[in-house]
């Protein structure tokens, strides 16, 4: 607390209540996460205030229930400027009494049942949250489309309900997105069979999206053009040191943005040089770790990497100072210092520099075999798809063009 308030009497007015005694560790937490000193003042005296405002009505911490913020939260919003901060009180309580951290409200019908299917998708078919994330926005429609009331009743839904909503949204949409949305539908559909919310198994009518295996070619960038970005990279900065790095296994070891995004320091064993983490479908893999991709990866941990607990490898440097939420901080980093480099392409996603170090080494001779090894492929039909970028084998066995050369 003295780090943020010098005054004694403030101080002394701030601990009042049954809040005080919590109010220095929250305050530690607040600078190691980064915090600045306006808005971790800012903090402190909300929850300062919510401690007072628990005095006055006899309540302690053990009392703190939602409708207990709520109550705060309203009577605050109509005697102070500026309103309290819900997330403020919440990560206050999950500090300093973990069991308090509830839900703000009772949950609905429907976020029990998104609820429970993410259970059931991640727990029981260990998927990856990434793809918990891309199916949630494509359900969410399903559902609010279905039932325009707010009143879901999953014993309602038909096979007209399903094959409506494919029809409608899958044609303005490229194949990849509709075939992601498919697959969300019978997944869901399926969970929802097995959950008894549904007698028949309403999967087997979602319509089919037409995607001809090979009808279309990996979008990737040049050597030159990867090192193009590479530079745009400030090494001079915190931030330029983290994104180097981040670059470099996307570049060099065609690492996938959720695998980044799960890196912790415990993942590299620098006397062996490799790298061993959690890839696509919870597979353990190892990788060796190249001299270039190891030298960036200590320059950012000796002078880029911000102080933190956090064991996560890559840091976020505004506060909290923790790991990446998601994968869509890597894409937007990948995309962002693409446009900065002056680059054109259709794609500017972080799978790019995978689809990048395919085709080069395809173009060097690799075998697909190799390929498959490197990126972690588990079928090699999978790394077949790049032989459509090896153009001069290509060239050796296309036909000649009828009424001469095009």
């Amino acid at each position: 607390m003295h780090q943020f308030f010098s005054k004694t009497e403030t101080l002394l007015r701030l601990r009042r209540g049954p809040l005080g005694n919590y109010l220095d560790r929250y305050a530690n937490w607040l600078s190691e996460q980064g915090f600045c000193r306006v808005n971790a003042r800012l903090q402190l005296v909300q929850i300062a205030d919510f401690s007072l405002w628990l005095h006055n009505r006899e309540l302690t911490i053990i009392d703190v229930q939602p409708a207990t913020i709520d109550s705060f939260i309203e009577d605050r919003r109509r005697r102070v400027k500026p309103h309290a901060e819900r997330s403020t009180l919440q990560r206050f309580l999950k500090l300093v009494r973990p069991e308090a951290c509830t839900q703000v409200s009772p949950l609905n019908a429907s976020q029990v049942l998104f609820q429970d299917f993410r259970r059931y998708f991640l727990e029981e078919r260990g998927a990856a949250p990434a793809s918990y994330i891309a199916f949630q926005q494509i359900l969410h429609q399903f559902l609010s489309e279905c039932f325009p009331d707010g009143t879901i009743d999953c014993a309602r839904l038909t096979p007209k309900d399903v094959i409506g909503f494919v029809r409608r949204h899958a044609y303005r949409h490229s194949s990849g997105r509709a075939k992601l949305l498919i697959t969300a539908l019978r997944v869901f559909l399926r969970y929802l069979c097995q959950r008894g919310s549904i007698t028949s198994d309403l999967a087997a009518s979602v319509p089919r999206v037409a995607m001809w295996p090979g009808s279309t070619i990996p979008k990737f960038l040049s050597p030159d053009q990867v090192r193009q970005v590479l530079a745009q990279c400030d090494l001079n900065s915190a931030i330029g040191k983290r994104n180097y790095a981040i670059l470099l296994l996307l570049s060099r070891l065609g690492f996938r943005a959720d695998e980044i995004v799960r890196l912790t320091l415990d993942n590299i064993d620098w006397e062996n040089g490799r790298l061993s983490f959690r890839g696509k479908g919870g597979q353990w893999a190892q990788m060796p770790l190249p001299a270039d991709v190891g030298e960036a990866i200590v320059c950012y941990l000796q002078r880029g990497r911000p102080h933190s607990s956090c064991r996560r490898l890559f840091l976020r440097h505004a506060a909290p100072k923790t790991g990446f939420t998601n994968s869509g901080a890597i894409s937007t980093l990948v995309r962002r210092t693409i446009i900065r480099a002056g680059i054109s392409s259709q794609r500017k996603g972080s799978h790019l520099f995978r689809h990048s170090l395919a085709t080069r080494m395809v173009n060097e001779g690799s075998s697909f075999p190799e390929i498959a090894e490197l990126l972690r492929h588990q079928s090699i039909e999978t790394t077949n798809l790049y032989a459509k970028v090896d153009f001069q084998a290509l060239r050796s066995i296309a036909l000649p063009w009828l009424g001469g050369a095009q």
